[in-house]
């Protein structure tokens, strides 16, 4: 069976191309898809920004954020069908190698893949992708693709806030740095919890789409001090939870300023590969508890039950600014780079 599927080869160097679908192994599903969203991780790799990307072992297909259909199974499948609705985990950790068995995170595995990275496990810029039946996820009959393709970002922002022994609950204030749309999921999680929300974003088209979805306050970083507005906020206390989704160096440097005493730093947002100066000594004066999350593990089931359970409150489709057929996949990538204003989400859909 031909497919076409989309190759990013080098920095800004991405084609569409025709080709042959290997058989299907036992344990793997055949998937149609129906939408696939553009990270800002998938731009940074076509950029040539990111290390994440790795077209230095060759070109492989973008997309860890889609939503699709079964159309076939592996002999050995037990728990998906044909027709199904399904989703799909980002970080693939093997399950079996010595980390995986002490429970260790995925992004411990010393087999890890990452769907839409690698060569080795292509992600949904294609018209049909093969995924594992581990890694793959039903999602109810009711949602869109897009709804589907949303669940693997909601699971960032949800892992960050609870995974790891993390917690929030009506009696926290919480700050989260960037408001993309990883942030605007924590955003909603937190708000669901019944905790005051405070969002920092210097784009004021996306602090107003903080107070649609749940924030109480907003603020921008560059107008007075950040200090000086989150205190007034929070009664001079500070926050007692954060969670640092931009993965912006002033951000990052401004969580050891702003946090409150014994507060629970959640940093989801991405930095690796550079190094952030900030004011370490306040971990010990503020007894702060920081954490990170590289994947997020046994939670794909639950954020779609989560997302079920918000989804009459919180318009998700709203949150797809930009929709693109998939052969104008160009067009879409060049959205995501140049209009960061006002395409919140960029969607790939498909004829399905």
């Amino acid at each position: 069976m031909k497919a076409k599927m989309a190759f990013l080869h080098k920095p800004h160097d991405l084609r569409i191309e025709e080709v042959q679908l290997p058989a299907l192994k036992a344990n793997q599903v055949l998937i149609q898809v129906g939408a696939c969203g553009v990270c800002g991780s998938d731009v940074e790799c076509y950029e040539g920004l990111s290390a994440e990307g790795r077209y230095d072992l060759g070109p492989y297909t973008p997309g860890h954020e889609w939503g699709g259909k079964i159309v076939d199974t592996g002999d050995s499948v037990t728990t998906l069908k044909a027709g199904m609705k399904v989703t799909g985990d980002c970080v693939m950790a093997c399950g079996v190698c010595a980390n995986c068995k002490d429970g260790l995170m995925p992004s411990a595995c010393l087999n890890m893949r990452e769907i839409g990275f690698r060569p080795d496990s292509p992600g949904g810029m294609g018209e049909y992708m093969i995924v594992e039946e581990q890694y793959v996820h039903q999602i109810p009959d009711d949602w869109s693709y897009a709804d589907g393709a949303w669940v693997e970002t909601f699971s960032i922002g949800y892992f960050g806030i609870w995974g790891n022994d993390g917690y929030i609950d009506a009696s926290d204030i919480a700050v989260i740095f960037g408001c993309g749309p990883v942030g605007i999921s924590s955003v909603m999680v937190a708000k669901t919890s019944g905790a005051k929300v405070i969002v920092v974003d210097p784009i004021a088209s996306r602090r107003k789409l903080a107070l649609k979805y749940g924030a109480d306050h907003v603020i921008d970083p560059t107008e007075e001090n950040l200090k000086e507005q989150i205190d007034k906020l929070t009664d001079g206390k500070g926050p007692s939870v954060i969670v640092e989704a931009s993965g912006n160096d002033n951000a990052i440097a401004a969580v050891f300023d702003v946090a409150g005493h014994s507060c629970r730093v959640n940093f989801i947002g991405h930095s690796i590969g550079r190094k952030v100066p900030v004011e370490l000594g306040w971990t010990i004066w503020k007894t702060l508890k920081l954490k990170g999350s590289g994947g997020t593990k046994d939670f794909g089931q639950r954020t779609i039950r989560f997302m079920s359970a918000i989804k009459d409150k919180y318009d998700f489709e709203a949150l797809n600014t930009h929709y693109f057929d998939f052969e104008n996949l160009q067009k879409a990538i060049d959205t995501a780079i140049h209009e960061k204003d006002n395409a919140f989400k960029v969607m790939l859909k498909f004829d399905i």
